[in-house]
């Protein structure tokens, strides 16, 4: 409900801020602390508050591109400052937030609009929104580098990140009817021991009546298809290629 309430008033937020962002500059203003510099630099202008005594993290998997090196630095700086689950909290609700503002979407992905606005537009936005200095410093310097068009693809490589930081899976598991809470246990387990001991499985059920029985089972990029349509299916290849 907390998630929901906080992710309602940015979207409030988000449509006042960005709404007249494009019609007329902004009077100047104090930027985050951020400088100009590579990707690669930037845990250390991320990262404020206290440090853990590891001066070196590494990220669970390896990511690539643009969006890989963001999302990359990001968990590098939140993990130095011990904002992990923090920093996941506050992007999730931009994500909701962003999805229920068109206005805040478009000015995203308008390069037109100077770096400065840009600025200046997200820093008043998650400023009243009380985010962690990291996440407000993250979010000025992917607009001071116009990289807010790809906002969605950071976060979604940063989810993955946090998801292998504290062994979480989710699993898509598709029915033709709602599974009893029995069985939906049952399957919780029987996916735990495929993935192995210690991960905790996120499972989120969907419901198919064209699979007509069955399951398919979605997770890591693994497709387990078990579904009675796609045996009928192969059944039915099988009749068709055999030999006369």
């Amino acid at each position: 409900m907390a998630m929901m309430s906080r992710a309602f008033q940015l979207s409030r937020m988000v449509a006042r801020a960005a709404a007249p962002a494009r019609r007329s500059p902004l009077p100047a203003f104090s930027q985050p602390a951020i400088s100009r510099t590579s990707i690669f630099q930037v845990p250390r202008n991320f990262s404020t508050g206290k440090q853990l005594e590891e001066a070196y993290i590494k990220v669970p998997i390896p990511m690539y591109g643009v969006t890989g090196n963001y999302a990359s630095a990001l968990y590098i700086a939140a993990v130095k400052a011990d904002k992990l689950e923090a920093v996941q909290s506050e992007l999730k609700s931009i994500m909701e937030a962003s999805k229920a503002s068109p206005a805040f979407q478009n000015f995203m992905k308008d390069l037109s609009i100077p770096s400065k606005i840009r600025v200046k537009a997200v820093t008043e936005i998650f400023q009243e929104a009380r985010f962690s200095d990291i996440t407000k410093n993250f979010l000025a310097t992917v607009a001071e580098h116009g990289r807010l068009r790809l906002l969605e693809g950071i976060l979604k490589k940063f989810k993955r990140l946090t998801m292998a930081h504290f062994r979480e899976v989710d699993v898509i598991v598709t029915t033709a009817i709602p599974l009893p809470e029995k069985e939906e246990k049952d399957l919780r387990n029987v996916v735990v021991n495929l993935i192995g001991e210690g991960v905790t499985v996120r499972l989120e059920q969907k419901i198919d009546q064209s699979i007509l029985g069955g399951l398919v089972i979605e997770f890591e990029g693994i497709l387990m298809d078990m579904s009675v349509k796609t045996r009928l299916k192969e059944f039915e290849d099988m009749i068709r290629n055999a030999p006369m």
